[in-house]
Formats: structure tokens, sequence, C-alpha cells
């Protein structure tokens, strides 16, 4: 993979598909660049497509104590290496970094957003009081097995049983290995993530597409539901997909149609 220097000094690694204007794709927990490779390839007939590994994550350096800005920049990075401007995707808490990143003045001219985990209904999960510090305490004991079980269990709303036959699955290794980066998604939806950071969008810079799969729970869909209706521009599609997802095919002419027509 190829790298860029972040702000701070930080090495950021990514892989760019394609020509024309360009759009970083921001993945959400869990995630590194392979998490969005299929909707790069997918958009590269008409973008430069990037997908990277956030600070981290996979190749990316990973500069201590992590801020929230850091991310900020390493996203600025991305864009400058590239040009001037760019649009972002964000799925999850990549999504709503991406909403984070153009209200702090990142040089974006568009957003697409799938399922930025708002909390914004009575049906959401609640996370527990001292949900973020029980992550670091729990990857800083080395309990990284038990951080990701955690994350599962209060921040996603998955049954026990569930979490115990995902321990037992060939990607759990994996999960584990980025476990320290779900206090930095914790950090990226406000400290405690169930805040829906109302004034920010209201007084959002540029055009919105707010995503949600038709699969999804009601409380992840109505949070692209709420973001649609609070910015200035947002635009709102519900497509065909699974829990937290829709397929690449399926969601490329959407965000093709989408940035063509604000840029």
């Amino acid at each position: 993979m190829d790298k860029v220097i972040s702000a701070d000094g930080t090495p950021i690694a990514y892989e760019a598909v394609g020509n024309g204007p360009v759009v970083v794709l921001v993945g959400g927990a869990f995630c590194d660049h392979n998490a969005t490779a299929e909707l790069a390839a997918a958009l590269s007939a008409d973008f430069t497509a990037v997908s990277y590994d956030r600070r981290g994550r996979g190749e990316s350096g990973d500069t201590l104590p992590y801020a929230v800005d850091r991310e900020i920049a390493d996203i600025e990075a991305l864009i400058r290496h590239f040009g001037d401007r760019a649009v972002l995707y964000g799925i999850s808490s990549g999504a709503a970094l991406c909403l984070l990143a153009t209200a702090a003045g990142a040089p974006v001219d568009a957003v697409a957003a799938l399922e930025p985990p708002y909390r914004v209904g009575a049906d959401a999960p609640k996370v527990p009081d001292g949900y973020t510090d029980t992550l670091v305490a729990l990857t800083s004991a080395g309990r990284r097995g038990d951080a990701v079980a955690f994350f599962m269990t209060e921040a996603v709303g998955q049954p026990a049983e569930a979490v115990e036959q995902a321990r037992k699955l060939p990607m759990w290794p994996g999960l584990e290995a980025m476990a320290h980066t779900l206090a930095y998604d914790a950090h990226v939806m406000g400290g405690d993530p169930s805040a829906l950071p109302e004034r920010m969008l209201a007084a959002f810079p540029v055009p919105v597409l707010a995503v949600h799969s038709n699969a999804s729970p009601e409380w992840l869909a109505r949070g692209a539901v709420t973001v649609a209706a609070t910015v200035p521009d947002g635009t709102l599609a519900a497509l065909d997909g699974s829990f937290h997802e829709v397929p690449a095919a399926t969601l490329a002419p959407v965000l093709t149609e989408f940035y063509q027509r604000v840029r």
C-alpha cells in the first residue's frame, strides 16, 4: 500500500483506483481499507476512489494520544495528496467522521453517510455509563476479546449468545486486532456514542446524502433519516441491503449520481 504522512507525522496507508474527481471512503468499526475496496472498484469508472486504513488499523500508524482532530487531519492529508478538494463517503462511525471533518473545514464538496449510528430513538441500544473508559481499560489490560464482546453487546445490541458464537469464527482474531480503535470510534461519536450533533448538522456547509439499508434496525435507519432532515441540503436514500450494509453494486450508482449532481 502507498502512504501519506498526516499532520502529526503519522503514516496513513491507502489504495487508490480509477481516475477523475477524488472520493475518499471512510470505514467504521473494525474496518480497514478492505471494507471499502469493492465500493471503490465500483466507483472507479468515474472517480479516483481512495480506500484507507484509519489510524491504528492495518498498515497505518497510531500516534498517541488519540484525538478526533488527528483523524480529521488524516482525511485532509489524503485529499491534498490527490488534489485540492474531494467528496466523502463513510459508513457507521466513518460516516460521523466524514461529517465532523467537513464541518471542521476539510476541503469537501459533498458527503454521503451510510447509517451514522446516532441514537435518536428510545429503541436504540443504550450504552452504559463509562462506555469509552471501559473499552480503554479492557484493551489496556490485554483483554481485547472482552472489549470486542463489550462493544457488540452494549453498543450494537447483539445478544450475548450470538457474541459467544462469534468468538469461534475465523474473523474473531481480526476483530481483536482492532479492538483498541473501538474507543476511537466512541470519541468520534461524541465520547458517548449516543449524541446527535444537531447544532453542527443544522449549519452543515455542503450537500449530504444520508443512506440506510431497508434491512437495518429501525434505530439505525432513523439516524440516517434524522441527518437528512437536519442538514440544510439533505437527501435520503433507502436502499436494499442487509444489516448495516448496502452492496456496492446497489450503492455505487446512487453515490455517483449524487456526487455528479452536487459538484
